[in-house]
């Protein structure tokens, strides 16, 4: 820590000095102006020169989160709060015994500065290694555990051979009394918070709903010549040193910091069948708690005994963590499970076959996609009505990718409505949505129902999907796309054009005549549940309001939501009404008797996914 003409620590990578009265960085034995004199005035605003001895090496100790932000997303590495790194102890203690720190070697191959072993009272039984050569020297320079063995070392690429194999020789960096100890079987425990980017192998690239993947990350030695047998994990990089510490060390004890979906995403289920390891304890603490981490999930801090010797290998079927907030304070409990794939909700219907009928694919209720690349949604299936977007099975990406279009979509992760399945994707659809995503259920995986499915609930579905914000089923004509003017056809219509005095002809009744056929079947009084009559109700006088003052809308709002038709659907009505009241040339239409009936349908149907077993707690 240096203020230009007095220095408190030796050694460090980067040095604070003047030059011709100015201040300066030295870097690497490269000089680099200041990007901004403000900054500087106003840090020495905040602290003496030098800082005193309490603030420095606090500062210090935060020096991973000075890095540059997109280099920090880039590796995916995020400092740990030193509340939560105390918590990790207590469990440790908890789980290992009060003599932890004695009897267990400990190896931190991705330290940072050294934040996960600042409260270890034995530093000379802990071996911390980093990638950054810069992170070794701030631990010098600010004597974070001195009696520890401390040094660069690339874990997914260092001392891996052509063929998968562990060679130390290659480098010769693995000090001799960590190598003694993993050959002697000695009891060792991997003690990590590893980075947590993400890529795809297709170009290591990957597009979800959460974000755009970093490219080329994930292309390491490791992942290249020993994760055949791990499948979609070596996407992961901090899956990446699991399956490494799996192969080097096969009966350490494992206590690392990462997300939670290698413990129930579907996604990871190749990994679940090669490792073996059995759960001791941990806990979970938000995302947020972490410099630097954005979104909205938790981060486990779970110890395993793993022993990839074992012929019979152990199944993840449950996990139960404590859950603490922001502040590392404990609130809860909260279990996670690992199911078959074939009791998950995505496996529950038969996805009906693609014919050869083309169709315009969107990306919006009347949008035609503008993508190019791996473009999807292009032609239809015998006797759809509408395209399901059902992305990812869990709780997460039912946020995002839980939607109904009139036309193909332009991405994956879907299948085609049809007379025969619309009500299994109207249930589906309602149980997918009416949970909402927090924190901590981010990866709750949905399931197929356990118990048995009553008429009341199947209908109870259909009008809450109709009438939801996440239907964009839609009627328009002149979708320019791919050089040819389209036209898209809305079935989903439940009233018929004299009900709502519809200026025009509907081109599809099949809606109201599936509505008739239902009330058919099970008898005009079991047709509705009261709570699903209410939202019918509402929702015609919406769709009266429409057409009552449907000449008021502006050429604007016209073109924008495709009012071309007289079959436009939900998101056009209430979009439209929306807009008038906006306007002030109308008198405003009240939404509320269609929300409260509406709001009391959704309360009424949410607490029957976790009793029908669509969800567990």
């Amino acid at each position: 820590m240096h203020d230009g003409t007095v220095s408190t620590h030796a050694n460090l990578p980067a040095e604070l000095l003047h030059k011709n009265g100015a201040p300066v960085f030295s870097l690497g034995g490269k000089i680099y102006e200041l990007g901004s004199k403000e900054g500087y005035r106003q840090f020495w605003a905040i602290y003496h020169k030098p800082p005193k001895a309490e603030h420095r090496n606090y500062l210090l100790e935060r020096r991973d989160s000075l890095i540059p932000l997109d280099e920090r997303s880039f590796k995916g590495a995020y400092y740990t709060p030193l509340a939560v790194v105390d918590k990790a102890y207590d469990t440790l203690a908890a789980t290992l015994g009060k003599n932890w720190q004695k009897d267990y070697i400990v190896w931190d191959m991705c330290c940072g500065v050294g934040n996960l072993e600042v409260k270890h009272s034995n530093p000379r039984n802990i071996y911390m290694s980093t990638l950054d050569q810069a992170d070794v020297d701030v631990m010098h320079a600010t004597k974070t555990c001195v009696s520890a063995q401390r040094f660069q070392y690339d874990y997914l690429n260092d001392d891996i051979d052509d063929f998968g194999n562990i060679d130390y020789s290659l480098t010769n960096k693995v000090p001799a009394g960590l190598r003694a100890a993993i050959a002697e079987g000695k009891k060792i425990l991997v003690l990590i918070n590893p980075p947590y980017a993400e890529a795809t192998s297709g170009g290591n690239t990957a597009v979800d709903a959460e974000a755009t993947s970093k490219e080329g990350v994930a292309k390491t030695k490791l992942a290249a010549t020993a994760m055949a047998s791990y499948g979609k994990a070596s996407n992961e990089l901090f899956m990446q040193f699991v399956a490494r510490i799996a192969l080097e060390i096969p009966t350490a004890t494992l206590a690392m910091f990462s997300k939670l979906k290698y413990v129930n995403a579907p996604t990871l289920d190749v990994f679940r069948q090669a490792w073996n390891a059995t759960y001791l304890d941990g806990f979970v603490v938000h995302c947020q708690a972490f410099d630097g981490l954005k979104g909205n999930f938790p981060i486990g801090f779970l110890v395993w005994k793993t022993n990839q010797k074992a012929v019979k290998k152990r199944v993840i079927s449950e996990i139960t963590t404590e859950v603490l907030d922001r502040n590392a304070q404990a609130i809860g409990q909260k279990s996670f499970f690992n199911l078959p794939n074939d009791q998950l909700l995505t496996n529950w219907i038969e996805r009906p076959k693609t014919n050869k009928q083309d169709v315009v694919p969107l990306k919006n209720a009347v949008i035609p996609a503008t993508a190019t690349k791996d473009l999807r949604g292009t032609q239809w299936s015998d006797g759809a009505i509408a395209y399901f977007l059902s992305g990812g099975n869990d709780l997460q990406h039912a946020n995002q990718q839980t939607v109904i279009f009139s036309s193909g979509y332009g991405s994956a992760r879907g299948y085609f409505v049809n007379p025969e399945n619309l009500l299994q994707v109207s249930m589906i659809f309602a149980v997918r949505r009416l949970v909402k995503p927090t924190w901590l259920n981010d990866r709750d995986q949905f399931l197929q129902p356990t118990e048995p499915l009553t008429n009341e609930f199947k209908s109870d579905c259909l009008l809450w999907m109709l009438f939801n914000g996440s239907n964009l089923t839609a009627s328009a004509d002149k979708l320019e796309w791919n050089g040819k003017s389209w036209s898209i056809v809305n079935h989903f219509i439940p009233f018929t054009e004299d009900e709502v005095g519809a200026n025009g002809r509907f081109e599809s009744d099949f809606m109201v005549r599936y509505l008739a056929t239902l009330r058919q079947a099970q008898g005009e009084r079991n047709y509705l549940s009261p709570e699903a009559q209410a939202v019918l109700t509402a929702g015609k006088t919406l769709w009266q309001a429409y057409f009552k003052d449907i000449d008021k809308d502006g050429r604007t709002v016209r073109d924008e939501l495709k009012l071309n038709r007289p079959d436009v659907g939900w998101y056009q009505i209430r979009n439209a009404l929306k807009k008038r009241n906006e306007s002030g040339d109308v008198v405003p239409v009240d939404f509320s008797a269609f929300e409260d009936a509406y709001k009391q349908l959704g309360d009424k149907l949410r607490p029957q996914v976790y009793e029908l077993g669509f969800l567990r707690v």
